[in-house]
């Protein structure tokens, strides 16, 4: 019987085959957009277990464990490393259809050269074997292992960026770039939090911040920052684009309104996160940088869990929230004074593909190849058939040979498999429409799309500095 993980997983016919194989499979990675603790990178952190590296801040299997009856002490309680373990292979088998059966069994194959079924009970041979080779395995080798070109991860503008500074300084082939990340800028909701991170901000600036003016200087003063070490992404988390009108006076009177501890109204909240984006995005436009809008979700839906383990613990949903008008008029506003940046647009909502599809060829403006990019199937939609779907929308209302690819999203070094599940999927989509008569017998030509999209576009539409060992091979 030949392995579950074996060399054409996923590939259901000879043209599929051929193209992960020939065009997509050498492809270095270009992991765009990550959750990775660049501390662990800066240290070249050796992990300790199978538990530290798999489980550790892994909502997508916390929530599996938790729908098999697993008690929270097994999550992210105080279990032992090893009983966590195990509680999660005894959940693993039960994961069957789910993409956490695809994606175990793909990291065990890639990181251990495991072709083991994990279970309850091969669970200690799995972690002995595993535990035997994770010395040999610190954060650094794990990216030169899985030929991660580049690595972005995801940053507070309050944060500091010495640790970038050295891992740039190292010579490490992998490039590892900071994104700004700044929506705690406009998270409102709560006044003390807000003014504990003004004084964060500050700090990091060197700006006191006592008005709307001088938040506004202390967040330029950090982008400015973040391109100094190399940065070029913007990110923001958002139920839907903000849009809303805000005049500098209304701003500046929310922010007092909040320093001085009182709640703005939900209207307020969303005029002032509307001002600060359209200032973020003229940022973006004048340094070059690409924008990234995740859109859609429905966050921290149980309040119990929420005030007993915090957020992005895996309680969170897509929300069915009307994103059309909104993301209109935010990329309409920025586009009409010719400061409309870069900008990759996640949906969250499948019942958005079309949407999304349509609303990215409204602002292309014949500047460089697809620079409104619709992204990659995200979070929930990071699995076969919602990657299809992404794939199938794009390609049918836009360009799918400009697509940038896709990228991890995840807090865990042994994520990176994702992008071969990914290139297979996409291989497998072409592979079976050539095999059908639907695309030309053209593997030149098809190939060097795959070769694009698992690599070069992402290379050459972020504008980010790679090393000539990657650039080489891609």
């Amino acid at each position: 019987m030949r392995p579950f993980i074996h060399d054409d997983f996923l590939l259901h016919s000879e043209a599929a085959s051929h193209l992960y194989h020939d065009y997509a499979a050498n492809c270095p990675l270009f992991d765009y957009h990550n959750h990775l603790p660049p501390q662990a990178i800066a240290d070249n952190h050796t992990f300790a277990d199978l538990a530290e590296i798999w489980l550790g801040g892994d909502h997508y299997k916390w929530r599996a464990m938790r729908s098999n009856g697993v008690a929270e002490r097994f999550c992210t309680g105080d279990a032992e490393p090893y009983e966590k373990f195990e509680a999660w292979a005894a959940t693993v088998p039960h994961t069957l259809r789910n993409p956490l059966y695809h994606w175990t069994h793909l990291e065990l194959k890639r990181y251990f050269g495991l072709e083991t079924l994990l279970d309850a009970d091969n669970a200690r041979y799995v972690w002995d074997i595993a535990h035997a080779q994770l010395p040999e395995q610190p954060v650094q080798q794990i990216l030169r292992d899985q030929k991660v070109a580049v690595a972005c991860t995801t940053d507070d503008p309050a944060d500091s960026l010495a640790i970038h500074e050295q891992i740039a300084a190292s010579g490490h082939t992998t490039r590892v770039y900071p994104t700004f990340r700044p929506d705690k800028a406009y998270a409102l909701g709560n006044p003390a939090a807000f003014n504990a991170y003004c004084e964060k901000l500050g700090a990091a600036a060197g700006v006191e911040i006592t008005s709307f003016d001088d938040l506004l200087t202390a967040l330029e003063k950090r982008h400015a920052d973040f391109h100094a070490v190399g940065g070029r992404i913007s990110d923001h988390g958002l139920e839907t684009a903000l849009a809303s009108p805000c005049s500098l006076a209304e701003a500046r009177a929310i922010f007092q309104k909040v320093r001085d501890g009182s709640v703005p109204t939900a209207d307020e909240q969303l005029g002032f996160g509307s001002l600060l984006m359209l200032e973020f995005g003229r940022w973006d436009a004048k340094r070059g940088w690409t924008k990234q809008l995740h859109l859609g979700a429905m966050r921290n839906n149980n309040p119990r869990m929420l005030r007993n383990l915090g957020p992005d613990t895996g309680f969170d949903s897509i929300g069915d929230y009307s994103q059309a008008s909104n993301l209109s008029r935010y990329l309409a506003s920025l586009d009409d004074t010719n400061e409309l940046p870069k900008v990759v647009i996640y949906n969250l909502n499948p019942a958005d593909n079309y949407m999304v599809g349509t609303m990215i060829g409204n602002f292309q403006d014949g500047s460089i190849p697809g620079k409104i990019q619709f992204g990659s199937g995200w979070w929930f939609l990071d699995q076969k058939e919602a990657m299809e779907w992404q794939l199938n929308a794009l390609s049918n209302l836009g360009l799918l040979s400009r697509f940038v690819g896709m990228l991890t999203d995840s807090r865990s070094f042994m994520s990176f498999p994702r992008h071969e599940y990914f290139r297979r999927t996409l291989c497998n989509l072409l592979g079976n429409e050539i095999t059908n008569g639907e695309l030309p017998t053209d593997f030149e030509l098809i190939g060097a799309m795959v070769k694009n999209i698992c690599f070069g576009n992402a290379v050459n539409y972020f504008g980010l500095d790679v090393d000539p060992e990657y650039t080489a091979h891609g």
